[in-house]
């Protein structure tokens, strides 16, 4: 598992005041950088390798401007040609998101899914 924070922003508030539920979604994808970069070191969008087949987002409490977020992410699950990236939302202690990302592995000539390599597989499982 790794951890970021982020420090919400006063325009992703809504308007009963607290972080808006589409933000966690955004926030959770670019906390998902570093696997990114297992497959793109780059992040050079013309050698991508990934796309996202999958997500979602549950809800166990409000986010508030003001207060960091800590955003916690692990690989849960390493497949043939897919993996499931699990994260959760932090803030003063309290759970307050999780959410779960089903990439795959793929070949974007080919216009199909491509199985990781044993090496790609390892990395993951570290996480």
């Amino acid at each position: 598992m790794y951890s970021q924070t982020i420090q919400p922003r006063f325009n992703e508030t809504d308007a009963l005041g607290h972080i808006n539920n589409t933000v966690v979604a955004a926030w959770f994808e670019g906390c998902r950088d570093p696997l990114f970069r297992l497959f793109t070191p780059e992040l050079n969008p013309a050698q991508w390798r990934l796309i996202l087949a999958k997500f979602s987002v549950e809800f166990h409490a409000e986010l508030f401007y003001g207060e960091p977020v800590e955003i916690r992410t692990w690989v849960s699950r390493v497949g043939t040609s897919s993996f499931d990236v699990s994260q959760q939302a932090w803030q003063l202690g309290k759970h307050c998101a999780s959410g779960v990302a089903v990439m795959v592995h793929y070949d974007f000539n080919a216009k199909q899914s491509a199985a990781l390599t044993e090496t790609l597989k390892a990395q993951l499982l570290a996480l």
